[in-house]
């Protein structure tokens, strides 16, 4: 399977000088030694990720580990010291102006932390804006722009001003605009991060259900690692402009790289991660009452002990693959306890 994303030894310096720092990199110096140096900031060290279609691929670090500057290669808004970008099969880096802007207006669409809404303008014309410098007619995007605003659930706001409207509300819009364009890849920078956490919740689960239907393919980028957990299908962490681990959710959190993604994933709820489908015994010919696809996390099947003292678990099909009790999902949360 080809990746519809594909960033390539990424080196991004911030200096006057980078070819210092590039050397410096190559021959295994820290991102602290170079500044120190030379005065060079390391913001990407050969960052190289694969986004699959119709995935959610989220990279995460603290401020200052160089996902923003990551995700801002994607369509160019920054030009890497090294390496090389390639979006459905051709090199960003190689695009001249004109294809450029063509690129980001039909092959992307991007969601900010700030929302970046138009505060002159009401709610629909700030969806459909996309699709009025692609050169849309107006009544096409104003079509296209109310549907989006009724899928993210803001019927009745058309014609509202941005100030009018809560955070999670702009949130909404900033997704909805983003939705409208009709592109296969969604880059998304903290788009969350902003919102109260009752709300950033929502626009999790949002997000998710509206993936189960479209599937986009979505970068999404984050400090948050219960966010990363909830909707990654995969996941890249990285520190001091250096990928230190990618990986499946579950596996980062059971199987910490080093010390740095340990402190990370110390409080994370491990229910939530473990899936039945990697601790269930491999049994298919007991009687099961109800089933669990594999997928299924602890936390989801544990309130079905209340009823049943085994739970069948079943492959995407709904063929059954084995069992999982009680005492195999206390075990392995107690295996993996912090």
């Amino acid at each position: 399977m080809s990746a519809v994303i594909e960033a390539k030894n990424i080196t991004k310096i911030f200096g006057e000088s980078p070819e210092t720092a590039v050397r410096m990199l190559e021959q295994g110096s820290s991102k602290a030694d170079v500044q120190a140096e030379t005065g060079q900031v390391v913001g990407l060290n050969r960052v190289s990720i694969a986004v699959e279609p119709g995935e959610i691929f989220v990279v995460m670090g603290l401020s200052g580990s160089g996902k923003s500057t990551l995700i801002r290669h994607v369509n160019r808004l920054i030009e890497p010291t090294a390496g090389e970008m390639w979006v459905n099969g051709r090199n960003v880096l190689e695009l001249n102006e004109s294809d450029l802007r063509t690129f980001r207006r039909n092959e992307l669409a991007m969601v900010f932390q700030n929302f970046g809404l138009l505060p002159h303008r009401s709610v629909i014309d700030n969806v459909a804006y996309g699709l009025e410098i692609r050169g849309a007619e107006k009544a096409e995007r104003r079509k296209k722009a109310a549907h989006w605003i009724e899928r993210v659930g803001l019927a009745g706001y058309e014609e509202s001003q941005p100030h009018e409207l809560s955070g999670g509300q702009q949130q909404r819009v900033g997704l909805a605009r983003a939705l409208a364009m009709d592109t296969d890849i969604l880059l998304m920078d903290e788009a969350f991060s902003a919102l109260d956490p009752l709300i950033r919740s929502g626009m999790q689960d949002e997000l998710k259900t509206l993936q189960r239907e479209l599937n986009k393919t979505i970068l999404f980028i984050s400090h948050d690692f219960d966010e990363a957990v909830k909707i990654g299908d995969r996941i890249a962490v990285l520190n001091d402009g250096a990928i230190v681990q990618c990986d499946k959710p579950e596996n980062i959190i059971l199987k910490p790289a080093d010390d740095y993604v340990a402190e990370f994933v110390r409080d994370v709820n491990k229910a939530r991660v473990i899936h039945v489908g990697s601790i269930m015994e491999k049994d298919i010919e007991t009687p099961c009452d109800h089933n669990v696809v594999g997928a299924a996390s602890c936390e989801d099947v544990l309130p079905l002990f209340a009823e049943h003292d085994w739970v069948g678990v079943t492959d995407e099909f709904g063929q059954r693959i084995g069992r999982i009790t009680a005492k195999r999902v206390i075990a392995a949360l107690a295996r993996h306890a912090a």
